[in-house]
């Protein structure tokens, strides 16, 4: 399957799910300072989601969970853990998020995804080198689902 990409916001986007690029989760959620994504879903909503996130305990490079979308307009959000210990994105952890995240998107039968580009910010990887390995990881996946790429601007 393909994405679409896009530029702008993913918390504008008129999607059914969007997906969060969060870390392991084995540092509190209160001692962290929120970035990218989830830095814009703090600001948009507070701490809800990161709370709710927290009850999984650390999730496995390359996971992912979904926790309710709480005032944002979306049915929920997924996050996955595309970054390692060390806020670096690896092939491995940006294929595996995308896969994961998918799975959760085939299995609840989500119309739409909107992803950001997993990697390329906290995760110190380029934009392009981002959305080369979300492609070849979207490549071997079968869905229904309308996904969207948003490279923020």
């Amino acid at each position: 399957m393909k994405a679409k990409l896009i530029s702008g916001n993913i918390l504008q986007q008129d999607v059914e799910v969007i997906v969060n690029s969060w870390n392991r989760n084995i540092i509190p959620w209160w001692l962290l300072l929120p970035q990218g994504v989830s830095g814009a879903i703090k600001k948009a909503c507070g701490t809800q989601h990161f709370k709710e996130l927290a009850k999984y305990g650390a999730i496995p490079l390359g996971e992912s969970r979904e926790t309710s979308a709480g005032r944002l307009n979306f049915k929920a959000i997924i996050h996955v853990a595309g970054i390692n210990m060390f806020w670096f994105a690896t092939e491995y952890s940006v294929k595996q998020s995308v896969i994961s995240a998918m799975q959760i998107v085939n299995q609840k039968k989500y119309i739409s995804v909107a992803f950001p580009l997993i990697g390329s910010g906290s995760g110190n990887r380029g934009d392009e080198w981002a959305l080369n390995v979300m492609n070849e990881a979207l490549s071997s996946i079968e869905s229904n689902a309308k996904v969207i790429f948003v490279k923020y601007e």
